[in-house]
């Protein structure tokens, strides 16, 4: 068994018996942790030694003795009584649910770890199977680049028909990567339609990019009845004219505060239904088909504006007509504090997860097309790289894309090595789909995570998005054409092949020349994917 192996995979099955062994999660020093129940209501693993700067992959299999379903969580106990929560899961009453979790240690010595429900007197809880597993930072990095070696490329070979012998022999592959597959992106706001600088800064660097508030409802609409979409469109425009790719943001707030204030003041439901409806088909309709998907209902785990003043269905509501206004997009859930910061129980991962279940169950919304966006504005710390893997499994489990949004920090001495784990740990996660930062140059505004002075000069900060940019993306590459001495058997045609390369998922141009041929230049598109298999074979016939 590979000892740097992950599985990123959550099973939701719920099962009769615990296995013996849960998935291996890497590292080494595995330890088999030996529960002391205290009257089945609580229980801990006592005495457990971290080191400071280690990562621990820990795992049990719980089981409720006497309610039907509970979130059951983890959370390790520091002698000087400071409490990392480190995951949970929804558990159920007689079979079996894998909890998976950890914590990034900051300090070494001793921790407890206690299993216990969300605060439910007198419940009962079995564990069984409880496993912690050490990664020293290299040892995580090592597996992080396996796993992108396996999730974000494929292995490739050419194949090439040619008429004749000496079109073959000196030919050569040249590959060029036109779009990469995985996009790390960068929001924009209004000043770009003011800084030439700004423009030419951003269109240089990024093909994905959100919105911070030019498409929201008090940007729109500030005045009831007065639709105003001029910054919104001219920054459409603007990325549309330079192939960068749009995600809306926001449909909707469920977050009272941020509704335009005349909104605010409406106390009749029907009112409201009628000026929510106004907004929806408003914004969707003028945008359909220019977008890569909608947050429909923004931060609606934290807040419930809409359930509050329309009905408890009505996110459920929404999302139903948002499909219907934009079919083929994915609809996002967007939240704060669900990867990176684990003492929001509101939005802890089982709970997105649980919002986003609620509404795909509504009546004739099974066949929407549903995202998961995950903010990212990290605290200017250490960031708890475990909790955010089980963060990321757990969102990752209703098999939508999960696309980190927002993601910032506030500055800091380390906020570069910081943002580089964060990035990294996104990055290589099978379940996250794109990257969106919150930052820019200083002329943009974005003041936690700048990117470039004044003068448009990297920062440090800058300097870590374009190497995880150039990283990325696939660099061109010339590979030769192997003689094979043997004809096509219908067509009479020489065959060659290349040998096997590793590609980044994504669009190319693959263009076959010979030195010795002048006229000899054929060019091909192809697209390297994962649902091409491990081993992606491209078949190209050259007219000479």
């Amino acid at each position: 068994m590979d000892p740097f192996s992950y599985d990123q995979s959550l099973k939701s099955e719920c099962l009769m018996e615990p296995p013996q062994t849960t998935a291996n999660t890497g590292g080494e020093g595995v330890k088999e942790l030996k529960i002391n129940e205290n009257g089945g209501i609580r229980n801990v693993v006592e005495g457990v030694d971290l080191r400071e700067g280690n990562i621990y992959i820990t795992s049990a299999w719980v089981k409720l003795r006497n309610e039907s379903q509970r979130k059951v969580g983890m959370t390790f106990s520091e002698k000087n009584g400071r409490n990392v929560f480190g995951g949970e899961v929804m558990a159920k009453r007689g079979c079996w649910s894998l909890l998976k979790g950890g914590i990034t240690a900051d300090f070494s010595g001793p921790i407890d770890i206690f299993f216990e429900s969300d605060g439910l007197a007198g419940l009962e809880i079995s564990v069984q199977n409880v496993r912690m597993q050490r990664f020293h930072k290299t040892q995580w990095r090592l597996q992080q680049d396996q796993v992108i070696e396996k999730i974000r490329k494929n292995k490739v070979r050419f194949q090439m028909s040619f008429k004749n012998k000496s079109a073959l022999e000196g030919s050569v592959i040249s590959i060029e990567q036109i779009k990469p597959s995985f996009l790390l992106g960068c929001a924009m706001n209004y000043r770009i339609l003011e800084s030439d600088s700004y423009r030419e800064w951003f269109v240089s660097r990024f093909r994905l990019t959100s919105f911070t508030n030019e498409m929201k409802w008090y940007a729109t609409e500030a005045v009831r009845g007065q639709e105003n979409y001029k910054i919104a469109d001219s920054m459409m425009q603007l990325a549309e004219e330079n192939a960068i790719l749009v995600k809306g943001h926001t449909v909707l707030w469920d977050d009272k505060y941020w509704q335009p204030n005349w909104v605010k003041t409406i106390t009749d439901p029907e009112d409201l239904k009628n000026v929510t409806l106004n907004r929806m088909n408003s914004v969707m309709k003028r945008y359909k088909g220019r977008l890569i998907g909608w947050d429909v209902m923004n931060e609606n785990v934290h807040f419930n504006y809409f359930e509050n003043m329309l009905g408890g269905n009505a996110s459920a509501i929404v999302y139903s007509l948002a499909s219907k206004l934009d079919p083929d997009i994915p609809l996002f859930l967007n939240e704060f504090n669900t990867v990176e910061y684990d003492k929001d129980r509101v939005v802890s991962p089982v709970n997105v997860v649980k919002k986003m279940q609620e509404i795909v169950s509504f009546p004739g919304n099974n066949n929407i097309k549903g995202g998961i966006g995950a903010q990212g504005h990290f605290a200017p710390v250490q960031p708890n790289l475990a909790y955010m893997r089980y963060a990321l499994d757990t969102l990752g489990s209703l098999s939508f894309p999960v696309w980190l949004t927002e993601v910032d920090m506030f500055k800091c001495p380390d906020q570069v090595k910081y943002m580089e784990d964060i990035l990294r740990e996104a990055y290589s996660h099978p379940a996250v789909k794109a990257i969106i930062l919150y930052g820019g140059p200083e002329v943009s505004g974005f003041d936690k995570l700048t990117l470039a002075d004044k003068d448009f000069k990297n920062t440090q900060a800058g300097d870590l998005i374009d190497k995880l940019l150039q990283e990325w993306k696939q660099e061109p590459v010339e590979i030769p054409i192997q003689h094979h001495e043997h004809n096509d058997e219908e067509g009479g045609r020489i065959i060659g092949f290349s040998p096997e390369i590793s590609l980044l998922h994504g669009h190319y141009r693959v263009t076959v020349t010979n030195p010795s041929m002048k006229n000899l230049s054929t060019r091909f598109s192809v697209e390297v994917t994962k649902e091409s298999g491990h081993l992606q074979e491209v078949q190209l016939v050259i007219d000479a």
